[in-house]
């Protein structure tokens, strides 16, 4: 059965781009150096990908991802298509919360390797045009920082004040109610100086205290000193927990237990405090004078809420991360068109992604598990024709599917090893990239840290480069696609179909070039007409579609999850 779209104001549209081109991206994006004649920054246009070192690429065979790993796949990536690659913390760590707790800021952790291995990654890397973004943990440090090592040693310490230390409400009575995100306690007692210190994650990470100057000054030279290296900016690990509330009021209590067995709270005076966002200020100043990109960690609950991450005149982050975009877990046109309409309305330019090293794989949550592979390639389709700059994640590519483990005693991240067996951790969503066919999935020769997965043989790298209709195949063709279509680099955003039950459409549209995007989310084949005749256009040209997806006169034939992107002719 045909459908006819709606093409409402869609002419309108088509005459507001070809007198401003896009005026809206260059108007909202004022700091930093323009990188066109139109005011766009590098990030705009930039493909980011996200790299969890100890599972990417290990070069010495002992079972853990390098640096030199990194650097030997950089030519993969930029044939790939990749423009930035954000690395997940490689700096010295006792690895509690594997590199999220930081000893030592301004080195890398010898089991990635060495600064002199950085500086070569940073180096090649920049032959290929390949920015490099590291992960920066601004809200706490390891226990095993110098800093807090002083800070501890006594109540008069020169960094005492650089961590939240509080005496308790009486004995063995924490100062307030307030759980840590990992469970029991936030308060962790030090019997040498009779006082408690404030962890939002675990006890080895204590929280800095972000309201002492000296530690703003800190950490923003930490900034500083990456960026005389090379880097081009940071993701902002847990921007949302930098400030507490100084008087400590208790969380107000919500009925029921979480999956450790502590009270549910209401984080309202442990995260999100508004002096969040005059560091986040300070932050983008001394990003904007090395042309970097700060990309937050940013979990809200609307859009309001996001707006507020950009800053005012778009003054704090360039690239907070759409997380609510995460959540639409099923292939729903109606709830991807709300979400991609709120954050097409934001304040600032948009940001997508659908996978990280802190949830499960996107292959698996939008999978039926019999199509997996189709519905990979439609979810590429997706957040990488849409308006503004998505993250990918490794091993996304290649249709890499989330596999935790299925004992406690193989469970290697601790929110497992805490929650099991209602919380297995994160372990399924970080095993090791999958380069081929051979032991161990071509990253290691040693035993790997994480189990590689059976899958590695039917989804590989290696294999998937022969297959021209593989899920590497169809990135690449996309991601080709992206990269020299100036609709979907810098065009408007207009939906189409919005009645759409089964089909997710939308135009992307640029001053004369406009490219119709149409993504089937079910299992069975969908025609939709869009009469183009009706609204000037003779055809639609075939850019990238998969299998029979295709389209004749004003009718354009989705096969079962399949994706159409053409170029509407006049």
């Amino acid at each position: 059965m045909q459908r006819k779209s709606s093409w409402i104001l869609v002419c309108a549209f088509l005459c507001l781009s070809l007198l401003t081109g896009t005026a809206q991206t260059a108007g909202k994006t004022t700091a930093g150096k323009p990188v066109d004649a139109e005011g766009h920054q590098w990030w705009q246009h930039a493909v980011f990908y996200e790299i969890y070192p100890r599972s990417f690429a290990d070069s010495n065979d002992d079972g853990v991802g390098d640096l030199k790993g990194i650097t030997s796949k950089l030519d993969y990536l930029k044939d790939l298509g990749v423009d930035a690659i954000w690395i997940s913390p490689c700096f010295p760590s006792p690895q509690v919360d594997f590199g999220y707790d930081v000893s030592d800021y301004e080195n890398i952790d010898p089991m990635y390797g060495t600064l002199a291995d950085f500086d070569t990654l940073s180096s090649e890397a920049k032959k290929r045009g390949i920015h490099i973004i590291l992960d920066f943990v601004v809200n706490h440090s390891s226990d095993q920082h110098k800093w807090f090592l002083d800070s501890k040693s006594s109540r008069t310490a020169e960094h005492r004040d650089w961590y939240i230390w509080r005496d308790g409400k009486g004995p063995s009575q924490p100062p307030n109610n307030w759980t840590a995100i990992f469970g029991g306690s936030a308060w962790k007692f030090d019997p040498a100086t009779n006082q408690y210190y404030y962890h939002y994650f675990y006890a080895e990470q204590p929280d800095l205290n972000w309201r002492n100057p000296a530690v703003k000054d800190a950490m923003f030279d930490v900034t500083r000193w990456w960026y005389k290296r090379g880097v081009s900016g940071f993701r902002l690990d847990a921007v949302d927990t930098l400030f507490e509330d100084p008087n400590l009021h208790d969380n107000p209590i919500r009925p029921g237990t979480n999956v450790f067995g502590d009270p549910v709270e209401e984080s309202k005076y442990d995260t999100k405090l508004p002096e969040v966002h005059e560091a986040l200020r300070g932050l983008r100043k001394v990003t904007d004078e090395n042309n970097g990109v700060l990309i937050g960690e940013t979990w809200t609950a609307d859009i309001a809420e996001l707006n507020k991450y950009y800053g005012e005149g778009n003054n704090e982050l360039q690239m907070p991360m759409d997380f609510l975009f995460t959540t639409v877990n099923k292939l729903s046109p109606a709830d991807f068109r709300k979400q991609i309409a709120a954050v097409d309305s934001a304040s600032g330019w948009p940001t997508f992604v659908i996978s990280n090293h802190d949830m499960a794989r996107s292959y698996d949550r939008y999978g039926d598990g019999q199509h997996n592979d189709q519905i990979a390639k439609l979810m590429a389709g997706l957040y990488l024709t849409l308006r503004g700059t998505p993250i990918m994640y490794y091993g996304e590519e290649i249709g890499m599917k989330t596999t935790p483990p299925t004992r406690k005693e193989d469970v290697k991240d601790p929110i497992g090893r805490t929650g099991w067996p209602k919380e297995k951790g994160r372990d399924g969503e970080r095993t090791p990239m999958q380069w081929d066919e051979s032991e161990n999935g071509g990253f290691s020769k040693a035993a790997p840290w994480l189990p590689v997965p059976a899958t590695a043989k039917t989804h590989n790298v290696a294999d998937e480069s022969k297959d021209p209709e593989s899920v590497l195949a169809f990135y690449k063709k996309v991601l080709k696609l992206r990269h020299t279509n100036k609709a979907l680099l810098d065009g408007s955003y207009v939906p189409l179909n919005e009645n759409d039950q089964n089909v997710l459409s939308y135009l992307r549209t640029y001053k004369d070039q406009v490219v119709l995007v149409a993504l089937n989310m079910s299992g069975a084949e969908q025609k939709v007409n869009f009469e183009l005749g009706k609204n000037g256009f003779s055809s639609a040209k075939s850019l990238v579609a998969t299998g029979k997806s295709s389209s004749k006169g004003d009718v354009v034939t989705v096969e079962p999850y399949g994706v159409f992107i053409g170029q509407l002719l006049k």
